[in-house]
């Protein structure tokens, strides 16, 4: 079996959309914890556009929070920002003010024992690879020819390493063989390991000088399988950057990784994929499935030990709190400190 799996830097476009909307949503929630928040970023060629949904008590800055985020994630050239946000429709409240669910969807979540984050080893080993990408830009003296933009893929074969990608926005000081060689020594072996046998692929084009907003359009939620499980396991479709947690969208996924993590964590099982489905306004779920790799159905276990009304995923994984902009880049699961990656006793 072949399994291949990417991730990217908060340099990406994409990612720094993400991580704008996320430190927006933070900021509401910091001054109203009962915010109701939808807000999308697109970038392109200078210009962002913030717009969405709001509800809320508390003021903020966007243009402010946008630009101080983008300078901080690497990049220097100026913006153009717009913002277009408006009222949440009442339809929706009316639905969710009585403990329902903001939308109809479905949503899923993961967990194996192949890796002490409980992740499948080719998205944690895509994730550490990005990770350091950044890290080397930021603090490694020799990698000041890094720019903020890139990715990396892997992929395996029956268990196996079979080849690491990656891609680098790079200024025009560095070339091609001295970045491969900083790269294969600093990056890929520090992850990877022994890479015997394993097809390295750097920046096949030859060149990635342009990157971010000024290569390529950027928009909020269009890494979702880089968020979850890098296209290994099913994604219900639903984003979750610059959304409150009254949005199933994200709260259930978080609860559902949070169930199927503590199901692995106990000894259950050794993988278990928990789907849920909700109708817009209702609280109880339509949908609630935990099955195992072999087909094990786990379902009871897990009705009887986790709740997924969405007013209960709310107050059992404390998602009022203003934590959202660090899931934006890198995964929003396997980080120590996350509340749906508590691991109890069942």
């Amino acid at each position: 079996m072949i399994k291949t799996v990417e991730s990217v830097t908060e340099g990406h476009p994409d990612k720094i959309c993400d991580q704008i909307s996320d430190a927006l949503l933070d900021e509401y929630l910091k001054q109203d914890p009962n915010s109701r928040v939808a807000v999308e970023t697109f970038g392109c060629h200078g210009l962002l556009l913030i717009g969405g949904e709001v509800t809320s008590s508390a003021k903020i800055e966007p243009e402010f929070i946008a630009s101080n985020l983008y300078k901080e994630i690497g990049y220097e050239n100026p913006l153009e920002i717009l913002v277009h946000i408006q009222q949440q429709s009442p339809d929706i409240s009316m639905g969710v003010d009585k403990g329902g669910a903001g939308d109809q969807g479905i949503m899923y979540g993961y967990a194996t024992n192949e890796t002490p984050e409980l992740l499948p080893k080719p998205v944690v080993m895509a994730h550490n690879l990005t990770k350091r990408l950044a890290f080397l830009r930021k603090n490694h003296p020799r990698f000041t020819w890094l720019g903020p933009d890139g990715k990396a893929q892997v992929t395996y074969e029956d268990g196996k390493l079979k080849t690491v990608l990656v891609s680098t926005q790079h200024n025009k000081e560095i070339d091609q063989e001295t970045m491969q060689t900083q790269l294969i020594s600093h990056l890929i072996e520090p992850v990877v390991g022994d890479i015997n046998g394993v097809e390295i692929l750097i920046n096949p084009t030859g060149k990635f000088m342009v990157g971010g907003f000024e290569a390529d359009t950027g928009l909020t939620g269009r890494k979702i399988m880089v968020d979850t499980y890098g296209g290994l396991l099913p994604h219900g479709g639903g984003a979750f950057s610059g959304k409150d947690a009254t949005k199933v969208d994200r709260s259930a996924a978080y609860m559902a990784r949070f169930a199927a993590k503590n199901i692995v964590a106990n000894g259950l099982a050794k993988s278990c994929l928990v789907s849920v489905a909700y109708a817009i306004g209702r609280a109880e779920p339509l949908m609630l499935r935990a099955v195992t790799a072999e087909g094990k159905d786990l379902s009871k276990i897990v009705e009887d030990n986790f709740d997924f009304r969405p007013k209960a995923i709310i107050e059992r994984l404390g998602l009022k709190r203003p934590m959202y902009l660090k899931t934006a880049a890198y995964g929003h699961f396997g980080k120590e400190g996350l509340p749906w990656e508590e691991v109890i006793t069942l």
